[in-house]
């Protein structure tokens, strides 16, 4: 028996074909939370921009030039222990379970796991969360090789997107957190944030998320500042983003981007540095900025993890450790949990 769905009255639904649907909220949701956020965070003493809103089109499309970089390990060190999930996995997936995706995926990855469900069940349903558009593109890419995958894509935010699941159906899923996206959160938020996926979880439901382990400075400095440039065109990019969708005159050429290894704070800080004294104007976020030669404005925290602290964060936030799987290196973990 399906649940009726409550709270969808800010979505708009897009039926593609038989196939593929998504649920949007309306547009002027979207830019208000944007405006408005955007507006909070740069009118403080130390200003930041939150990460989640790197990934416009894009931006997703930088980070996927980010992921091939030969000095970024974490999705090649992912893709290798997904690989060996393949006989594993399916131990802890009784009967039929719908894949979640938080972050929308066409890739490797995505495709290691529907592999796995394909393999075991008759049907596939495939519900990514995502914030960009890019989910619509990713999406019609995977069923050109899935003749019998069916996606529901839900464009908002991951919290947003995990309440209005919760409200659905009744369906098992299993939900899944790839990549180091993770350690984005402080550490209060990443609690809250799993606390808030515990709490959409039904009791039949599993999580599986990535997590990047602590390891040689060397290495995470140049993975998140790469020879190439592409990381920094990617952080630059949010500036573009505002610039286009809030109405600003960032020049991009007054910025550059700078990235460091907190080693006491276990994270690497992705931070925006003006090169000049300058002036901004956001209209639709109705600010002037003025900003300092040398001032940095905040856009990523990747937080690092030893194996002990993600056992004791599972425990904090009410989750089970059903398994946890390693590379080689002991570079990236991830962890499968479940509500009880």
């Amino acid at each position: 028996m399906s649940k009726t769905i409550q709270k969808n009255i800010h979505y708009k639904k897009y039926y593609v074909d038989s196939k593929l649907q998504y649920f949007k909220p309306h547009s002027t949701k979207i830019e208000k939370s944007f405006a408005d956020e955007i507006s909070f965070s740069l009118n403080q003493p130390l200003k930041f921009i939150s990460p989640k809103f790197f990934y416009d089109k894009k931006g997703s499309e930088l980070f996927e030039q980010i992921c091939n970089l030969s000095e970024y390990y974490p999705t090649r060190t992912e893709i290798n222990i997904l690989k060996k999930l393949k006989d594993e996995l399916p131990l802890y997936l009784v009967d039929s379970f719908r894949l979640v995706e938080l972050g929308s995926g066409s890739s490797i990855k995505t495709r290691l796991i529907l592999d796995i469900l394909n393999r075991i069940q008759e049907k596939i349903e495939y519900f990514p969360i995502d914030i960009s558009e890019i989910l619509t593109e990713s999406s019609a890419l995977l069923q050109q090789d899935y003749d019998d995958l069916h996606i529901t894509g839900i464009i908002d935010t991951y919290q947003g997107g995990l309440e209005f699941l919760s409200n659905y159906d009744d369906q098992k899923n299993l939900i899944v957190f790839l990549g180091s996206s993770f350690g984005n959160f402080t550490s209060n938020d990443g609690k809250e944030f799993l606390k808030k996926i515990h709490s959409t979880m039904k009791d039949d439901d599993i999580f599986l998320i990535g997590l990047d382990l602590v390891k040689n400075k060397t290495i995470l400095e140049n993975a998140y500042d790469d020879s190439q440039g592409i990381t920094a065109k990617f952080n630059l990019n949010i500036l573009s983003r505002i610039n286009d969708e809030l109405d600003a005159d960032f020049n991009l050429n007054y910025f550059s981007h700078h990235a460091i290894y907190n080693e006491h704070d276990q994270r690497i800080e992705m931070y925006l540095k003006s090169l000049i004294d300058q002036s901004v104007s956001i209209k639709k976020a109705n600010i002037s900025l003025m900003l300092k030669k040398n001032e940095l404005i905040h856009t990523e925290h990747s937080h690092k993890y030893t194996l002990s602290q993600i056992r004791e964060l599972m425990h904090q936030t009410g989750f089970n450790i059903k398994n946890t799987w390693l590379d080689e290196n002991n570079y990236f973990a991830l962890t499968l949990v479940s509500k009880n």
